[in-house]
């Protein structure tokens, strides 16, 4: 199958079988959902929901985080995975938030990028999720389900080539949803350990690479 094709089929599943698809992490404003999404790296979403509703009453927004030290984040994250870097992140991020951009989180990925704890994969989350745009973040359930349908070559070995890569094939008015789906394939179905090809529905079109 050529890998037009299989873009073709693979995204005419998603579309039909997932049409309205958003994050999983749970939050109130744009401000949240970045401190969400950089306490979810290598957590669970489910965690990090049952940490940010305590959180977000104490600190709601950037302003009022911005006056908190990290120990006083500390005390709401401890059960996150490397809590005391992401305490002292937040504290820093939510400072230059309230400082440089007047409390509201900017759309510009340079911007983004400036901000303390947020690299690309946050950066383009915050883009699509909360601004809309046509950005992918490429964590690693979408680096493994784009290498094991045949979406991306073998030699695209970092997130940003397999990030490049999809922007290539995938529809722009796709690609906002696009992390969702083959993030949530990755997590439910094509999961790292053991895949449950048995229950996939795209199993026909998969190249199944490394598996």
């Amino acid at each position: 199958m050529r890998k037009e094709e299989r873009y073709d089929r693979i995204l005419a599943h998603f579309r039909e079988q997932m049409p309205n698809v958003n994050t999983e992490l749970e939050f109130g404003s744009v401000f949240q959902l970045l401190v969400a999404v950089i306490l979810s790296a290598q957590c669970t979403d489910k965690r990090i929901n049952q940490v940010t509703p305590e959180l977000f009453r104490r600190y709601p927004d950037a302003q009022s985080m911005a006056e908190a030290e990290p120990e006083d984040i500390l005390e709401y994250i401890h059960s996150v995975s490397y809590p005391n870097a992401k305490a002292a992140h937040l504290v820093k991020m939510a400072r230059t938030v309230a400082k440089v951009h007047g409390g509201e989180v900017p759309s510009d990925m340079n911007a983004l990028l400036d901000l303390p704890g947020v690299g690309r994969k946050t950066a383009n989350v915050i883009r699509s999720v909360a601004f809309g745009k046509a950005a992918l973040a490429v964590d690693t359930h979408v680096f493994r389900v784009a290498h094991r349908l045949g979406l991306v070559r073998p030699s695209a070995n970092t997130p940003y080539k397999v990030e490049q890569e999809l922007m290539k094939h995938i529809p722009e008015a796709d690609i906002p949803d696009a992390h969702h789906w083959l993030l949530l394939h990755g997590r439910y179905v094509c999961t790292a350990r053991k895949p449950h090809c048995e229950k996939c529905e795209i199993e026909e079109f998969c190249k199944k690479e490394g598996i």
